[in-house]
């Protein structure tokens, strides 16, 4: 089989001036990462990096580091999030970098992460930083801007055609007239096409063809698929803790935060049914954001690599049903989401295991 596995990739791992005045200087998605704690007995935090280090992007060497380690473990290509706000560029330099220099020999594709740049990451969704404004004008100007990455040889293409991802579709007021501008400039510049994927992480159940895309990428953790939360797979200890915390006796991190099973999480999600329009999957290593914020994190407890191989075994079968060719690829959340707990990157306490398990899973 030639299933092509792609993970997603953030570059917020190097000083911008704009984080050092946001959030003071010298901030980097290390800053969260290094301050974590566990928020109740057994959860795993924090999540510190292993032989790859508190890394700087800046360095081309780390980035072909990474690109080595993740093809020794059967990591076709990164997915790099994009940052675009009307012609600002945020955290633009190691792709630009990557781009010039023409390594490292990894394949690669970009996600326009469109949201508002905002302080969600300390709980405050409403204090906006940098918020994105959508016009037909700036389309075309943003298009023309990304060709100079869909004609590097190293660009992941479907059938001859970018492949380009955006994370939320739905929130662009006229979407399918951006689409039709996209593929437009990309044909003139010499492309048989543009392959548009929108993530479903929000909106989801709508056939992408609507918004005039190819296709629809599934987002891991599905937050629906959660299930009951964690503790209440142990009912006696589950009421004992809650009414303990209820009287401020004993404050629990299972009630400042929203803990579920990963476990519950994979199976409700290769429970659910096929979409009826042209999806692909995603898995997750593990999904921990309490690195980001100081109360109501969101934490998937209980994630081990036996686990996330058999899920990606499970989805390396499904894909291969239902996809040929160039479009026999699935989605990884994430490379280095450490702020997220959400990485194949090594870490301290697990090392290697998580890419084995992804190897594995493969069957390679």
């Amino acid at each position: 089989m030639s299933i092509k596995p792609i993970a997603m990739y953030l570059p917020q791992y190097h000083a911008i001036p704009e984080n050092d005045a946001w959030w003071g200087k010298g901030f980097t998605e290390w800053t969260n990462v290094r301050k974590a704690k566990p928020r109740f007995r057994g959860h795993y935090q924090p999540h510190l990096p292993g032989d790859l280090g508190y890394y700087d992007l800046r360095q081309l060497e780390v980035m072909a580091a990474q690109a080595e380690l993740a093809k020794a473990y059967g990591v076709h290509g990164f997915c790099y999030y994009h940052y675009w706000f009307n012609g600002k560029l945020l955290l633009q330099q190691p792709l630009e970098q990557m781009l010039a220099a023409g390594k490292p020999d990894m394949p690669f594709c970009l996600c326009w992460a469109n949201e508002n740049w905002s302080r969600r990451w300390d709980g405050r969704d409403h204090d906006l930083l940098i918020e994105q404004h959508y016009s037909l004008e700036d389309d075309r100007e943003h298009i023309r801007y990304l060709i100079r990455y869909f004609r590097d040889d190293r660009y992941i293409k479907i059938n001859g055609k970018p492949v380009y991802v955006m994370y939320r579709p739905e929130l662009h007021p006229e979407i399918k007239n951006a689409t039709d501008i996209w593929r437009e400039e990309v044909r003139r510049a010499g492309f048989d096409g543009l392959y548009l994927i929108g993530v479903e992480n929000f909106m989801k159940g709508v056939d992408p063809v609507t918004h005039g895309f190819d296709a629809a990428m599934e987002f891991a953790p599905d937050f629906p698929c959660h299930g009951p939360k964690y503790l209440k797979r142990f009912p006696i200890k589950y009421l004992a803790t809650k009414l303990l915390h209820n009287l401020s006796l004993s404050r629990s991190g299972f009630f400042e935060n929203h803990v579920y099973s990963y476990d519950r999480l994979v199976d409700n999600m290769l429970s659910k049914a096929p979409a009826t329009y042209k999806q692909f999957r995603t898995v997750c290593p593990s999904w921990d954001n309490a690195a980001r914020r100081a109360t109501n994190a969101t934490i998937f407890h209980g994630s081990t690599p036996a686990k996330f191989k058999s899920w990606v075994q499970q989805i390396v079968n499904y894909t291969a049903g239902r996809f040929e060719g160039d479009e026999q690829l699935f989605f990884i959340n994430a490379w280095n989401e450490w702020g997220e707990g959400c990485h194949l990157e090594p870490d301290q306490r697990f090392g290697l295991e998580y890419l084995q398990a992804l190897k594995e899973g493969l069957g390679r």
